[in-house]
């Protein structure tokens, strides 16, 4: 675990954010997530992992404040955010309190520069100086885009738009960094290079991570602590280490070394649905 989560004990401390018991209802109809509870602490680092429609991504938009323009609607529970109630703030305002969501897909300005799209990113507040040490802090971290910085930014490869949107989110100088599904697409080595530089910026910087992934185990090798979601539930968190150990997410979640027994389907989902 990092120094920076060691120094913070969950009983002493308050946490960096909070979600107690949040409900997620899109279309007045459908409930997408069911009384998830979470908490981050400064400068942790915590996985959300989970298969396809667990409610990993609507569980990031309901803290950013995304969830609308989707046509959904927290209804239940309570989001905090370094002591502070984010529900009724519309998103500029969670961006400025110190959180930013890296959203799945880049979404990046594809027709501008890198160099642009860092600055569309910084606050006009901001001085010029301030700018440009946040750009080169980017740069360091990612020297590639500094090879291409006046390069139109949709002409990037994958990897190169994902360390874009990374460096981006950088620009906010957030306290917390939400990242959805940062792997997608990319090579294993790929990954790992990107994967390695997040631990970097939670080091150098003290950065809370909140990383939703499908890739369980390139996620757990980098995180301290991890909750593991299910049809809209959280069925089981702790940290990294023990996650990795338990013999239910290695068989679901780990790939399983191709020891699943598919003849005997009833053994195999009684398991899984006793996660819990």
């Amino acid at each position: 675990m990092h120094e920076t989560a060691q120094a913070t004990s969950p009983e002493t401390a308050r946490p960096l954010l909070e979600l107690g018991n949040v409900e997620v209802v899109y279309d007045k109809v459908f409930l997408a997530i069911k009384g998830v509870s979470l908490r981050i602490e400064p400068g942790q680092m915590v996985a959300l992992l989970g298969s396809n429609g667990a409610g990993k991504s609507t569980t990031l938009k309901s803290i950013s404040g995304l969830l609308a323009p989707e046509r959904g609607l927290v209804t239940r529970g309570e989001i905090r955010f370094d002591g502070i109630d984010l529900l009724p703030l519309p998103p500029p305002q969670r961006v400025a309190s110190g959180l930013v969501h890296v959203l799945e897909g880049r979404r990046i300005f594809g027709h501008l520069t890198p160099e642009d799209n860092l600055m569309a990113a910084y606050a006009t507040r901001g001085s010029r100086q301030r700018y440009q040490e946040l750009k080169e802090q980017v740069f360091t971290y990612f020297p590639r885009l500094k090879e291409r910085a006046r390069t139109k930014a949709g002409y990037l490869s994958g990897g190169e738009q994902q360390m874009l949107a990374i460096g981006r989110a950088l620009m906010t100088e957030p306290k917390l960094i939400m990242l959805d599904e940062p792997s997608l697409g990319l090579s294993p080595l790929l990954v790992q290079e990107i994967f390695g530089i997040i631990r970097e910026i939670n080091r150098d910087r003290g950065t809370s991570v909140l990383l939703v992934e499908q890739n369980a185990a390139a996620a757990l090798g980098v995180v301290d602590y991890a909750y593991l979601l299910e049809n809209g539930h959280v069925v089981m968190s702790g940290e990294a280490r023990v996650m990795r150990e338990n013999p239910d997410v290695q068989e679901f979640y780990l790939g399983g070394a191709g020891k699943v027994d598919y003849l005997n389907v009833k053994h195999y989902r009684r398991r899984k649905r006793w996660l819990a």
